[in-house]
């Protein structure tokens, strides 16, 4: 995978602190950590209803010492912002195309050599959506690693990690055990956001 701000010594430092300041400063609270089993794991980014999600996930990564890459529409990754939102993590992904991109990101996830946190958005969109896409579920199966179920809540304003889910192979019975967690979470916009 490509490097990214996660493997900049200097400016992760900074801004480690910076995240842990600015969410201490505007009321948010850090939940979890993420367990040695885990150091390659897919985390849920749910729910997803705007584009504040990524500023926040972003500082919550700093702040747990993640290094994480994440999965974006690829209209983000155009012109002169492409490089950044790489070097940020991103992964363009074109839903219009018909590609391979769970075991391709499965492959890169059994590749990668040290940690790796690719957090996918199960809902693929900011809209509202009535069915999540299973993506994340199968690139875990597929790589081997478990998911995290990895939250922004703007209720409560918590955001973090929460429990470590192993794929059983059961897709609709797993699936109903993931939407049990996130039910009670309330995204930024509250009314896109089904499980």
């Amino acid at each position: 995978m490509h490097r990214t701000i996660f493997d900049t010594p200097v400016v992760n430092t900074f801004l480690r602190a910076f995240s842990r300041i600015t969410l201490r400063l505007t009321g948010w609270t850090v939940e979890g950590q993420l367990p040695d089993k885990a150091t390659k794991s897919v985390l849920i980014a749910a729910p997803h209803t705007s584009n504040w999600d990524l500023p926040y996930t972003l500082m919550l990564a700093f702040v747990l010492r993640l290094r994480v890459y994440w999965m974006g529409k690829h209209s983000l990754f155009k012109g002169p912002l492409g490089p950044v939102m790489r070097w940020l993590g991103g992964i363009p992904v074109n839903r219009e195309q018909a590609n391979n991109l769970v075991a391709s990101s499965a492959e890169a996830m059994r590749l990668a050599t040290g940690p790796m946190q690719l957090i996918v958005p199960p809902e693929g969109t900011r809209g509202k959506t009535k069915r999540w896409k299973t993506g994340f579920y199968f690139i875990a199966q597929q790589a081997g690693v478990p998911i995290v179920l990895a939250f922004v809540d703007y209720g409560r304003k918590v955001g973090g990690l929460g429990p470590v889910f192993e794929p059983t192979g059961d897709l609709e019975l797993d699936m109903a055990a993931i939407k049990a967690f996130y039910a009670p979470i309330r995204g930024k916009n509250p009314t896109q956001f089904e499980v």
